[in-house]
């Protein structure tokens, strides 16, 4: 694919959208994020922007990284055996805000572009990300609109994208050692060129703005709201599914940490407290045993 998208254009982008996605969770938070700028001894850097027991936020972050490398990580080349050992560069922003009120629920957001040769010296490019909702307690108001926001997001690109990134959401982000969802979805995608540069670019960026308006909302609406230590240990058990799904699955963590990235920013995506029980199950009826029932399940937020 010659068309290939300017880094440049793609790197200011991402670095404004880290600064304006910032500023709108301090405007909720009232506490400033701290600023990190790192270096990386094998090529690039970046960014980390976090908070740590904000008046909202328990932890949270916002990280721009632009790394690059003399060989490709299998992480990366997996599903394209034709690009490992190449040369290559990644950037992207990538969040994840672990609020500390158990009814405001955890989310996380990427956007991400990659760019290598083929072996045979052609370029090979394309874009990644989506975003996804982790409640606690599920409100049904706040996980409509959240997949609402999504769709309208991808809508200008093609009526078959948000449904097939929903999908491929749901299927992604799903613990199979436990059978179960990690949240309630939103939109995933990768390797995405299809559509050329300029309009593959474009999605992207319509992805990366929609996030404030997916989360915010929900954020002011929940923080609020008055809760207790069992809602504080439900929420501290759950959080143990986002921690092995990270540590397991997720293509984001194992591909920093195998093309040596920065751990602490790698792992910033860790909530602070969290708590593991053998074999533990909601009493039946009650709000916890909801979650497993009516939202962790698939289903098409739009149309029910």
């Amino acid at each position: 694919m010659s068309n290939a998208p300017n880094p440049a254009v793609v790197k200011a982008w991402l670095l404004d959208l880290q600064e304006r996605i910032v500023r709108g969770l301090e405007a909720v938070d009232g506490k400033a994020f701290l600023r990190d700028a790192w270096d990386r001894a094998e090529g690039g850097g970046g960014i980390s922007r976090l908070v740590e027991e904000g008046n909202v936020i328990e932890r949270g972050g916002v990280n721009f990284s632009h790394v690059m490398g003399a060989k490709l990580p299998p992480s990366a080349s997996a599903h394209r055996p034709d690009l490992g050992g190449q040369p290559w560069e990644a950037m992207g922003v990538s969040l994840v805000i672990h609020p500390r009120n158990p009814y405001a629920p955890t989310v996380h957001m990427n956007v991400r572009f990659f760019t290598t040769t083929t072996a045979d010296g052609q370029p090979a490019w394309w874009f990644g990300g989506g975003m996804d909702l982790t409640p606690y307690y599920g409100e049904v108001e706040d996980v409509k609109h959240f997949h609402q926001t999504c769709h309208n997001a991808l809508a200008p690109f093609g009526d078959e994208l948000h449904p097939r990134f929903k999908k491929w959401c749901d299927e992604y982000f799903y613990l199979k050692h436990r059978q179960e969802a990690r949240g309630v979805g939103g939109i995933f995608f990768d390797d995405f060129n299809e559509a050329g540069a300029e309009q593959s670019l474009a999605m992207m960026q319509s992805v990366g703005d929609s996030f404030l308006l997916a989360y915010l909302p929900i954020l002011e609406r929940r923080k609020d709201t008055p809760y207790g230590e069992r809602e504080r240990d439900f929420q501290a058990y759950r959080r143990g599914r986002y921690v092995e799904f990270n540590l397991v699955f997720d293509r984001g963590t194992l591909f920093g940490l195998q093309s040596g990235g920065r751990t602490e920013a790698i792992l910033m995506s860790m909530p602070p407290i969290v708590k593991w029980r053998y074999r533990w199950e909601p009493e039946a009826g009650s709000p916890e045993a909801a979650l497993y029932s009516d939202f962790l399940p698939h289903r098409d937020w739009l149309t029910e």
